[in-house]
């Protein structure tokens, strides 16, 4: 290992020793606060330690086997030594890519929960369906997970299909799991509307935001339009006949957020202003990530929403992710949220693109 990572590794186990310390005073143990704060901090810590704690144990076993060879005569014992020092190499030299892949600062938004939109494009109804079908599948993972889904606004079709819906999912590191999960997300299949058993291709778009706070971006409300006006669609009466429905314009740049789910105007614009601040902070970040590269691009891709990244083909039971050239026969599990092994190979190929790099 070279000495600048071992440096490295030095200071995060030193650092991880001076969290322990600051827990078990009594000033910080009856602050519930900073003791959260340790505690996050260390838990984002512990992979690393665990792992760097196990080379170094597997690292003095290999200077042992390697003292046998050089003080003893007996062939057993030297065969022993000898098996162990092949092995331990092998172990030693994967440890380290592993500690490798821990070093690289992580996504500081990983932890965050994430806001989705899903939206309708080519393919009229089938689209609308299919957007329905992926907001299933997605639903049906967070449940897997152990996550909350709450819908924040959606605009229906007649045979229950979407337009567009977006939706919040909260939980344990919810954006480090879903985030590759955006760009144009391709649907090849008959229609149910398909009177002559044609294949249709159709096409629907997600968007991931990280749900941002109020610390993350601060909103001036002398920078927003807020209108409201009498919600449309499925609803009943009561949502129908009161000026209930939110619409958010935020005047620097035009973007306008709507919501109309709920019957109650102040939960609507609640939900708006949730919506908005994810879009600034997602906006924000991207410029910042193209002002330190311009011409890096992630080894899954670019983010960008209109990059075609997934096929669903229903006939053949496959699902191709275009980023990493993944191939998955087995569609109908996916699409009841069995997603785990294809945001596995992402988040891996993204690590991988990141050991390049560095």
């Amino acid at each position: 290992m070279e000495k600048v990572m071992r440096e490295k590794l030095r200071d995060v186990l030193a650092e991880y020793d001076r969290l322990s310390r600051e827990m078990a005073s009594q000033e910080v143990a009856s602050d519930h606060d900073r003791y959260m704060k340790c505690a996050k901090a260390q838990k984002r810590i512990q992979p690393l330690v665990d792992c760097f704690r196990k080379y170094e144990t597997e690292e003095n076993r290999l200077e042992q086997a390697e003292a046998i060879l050089y003080e003893e005569s007996d062939p057993e014992l030297r065969q022993m030594a000898e098996e162990e020092k092949h092995q331990l190499t092998d172990t030693l030299e994967a440890r380290e890519l592993e500690l490798k892949l821990l070093l690289i600062p992580g996504d500081p938004n990983d932890e965050k929960n994430t806001i989705m939109e899903i939206r309708a494009g080519t393919g009229g109804e089938e689209a609308a369906l299919f957007a329905a079908d992926l907001f299933r599948m997605y639903s049906r993972y967070a449940e897997i997970k152990a996550w909350k889904v709450e819908i924040l606004n959606s605009h229906t079709t007649g045979m229950g299909g979407f337009k567009e819906i977006s939706f919040k999912v909260a939980g344990d590191s919810v954006y480090s799991q879903l985030k590759f999960e955006g760009g144009v997300h391709r649907v090849q299949r008959v229609p149910e509307t398909e009177a002559q058993g044609r294949i249709h291709t159709s096409a629907v778009t997600v968007a991931v935001l990280p749900e941002a706070e109020a610390v993350d971006i601060d909103i001036d409300e002398n920078d927003l339009q807020i209108d409201v006006y009498r919600s449309s669609g499925p609803g009943g009466q009561s949502v129908n006949t009161t000026d209930s429905a939110v619409r958010v314009t935020y005047k620097p740049t035009g973007l306008v957020v709507t919501c109309q789910d709920e019957k109650s105007q102040h939960k609507n614009k609640a939900k708006a202003l949730m919506v908005l601040r994810a879009r600034l902070l997602a906006q924000r970040q991207e410029e910042e990530a193209a002002e330190r590269s311009a011409n890096r691009k992630s080894q899954v891709g670019s983010g960008d929403r209109s990059e075609r990244i997934r096929t669903y083909n229903f006939p053949q039971n496959r699902l191709t992710d275009h980023r990493i050239k993944l191939t998955v026969h087995r569609l109908e599990t996916i699409m009841e949220g069995d997603l785990q092994e294809v945001i596995d190979a992402l988040i891996a190929a993204d690590r991988a693109a990141r050991i390049r790099e560095e």
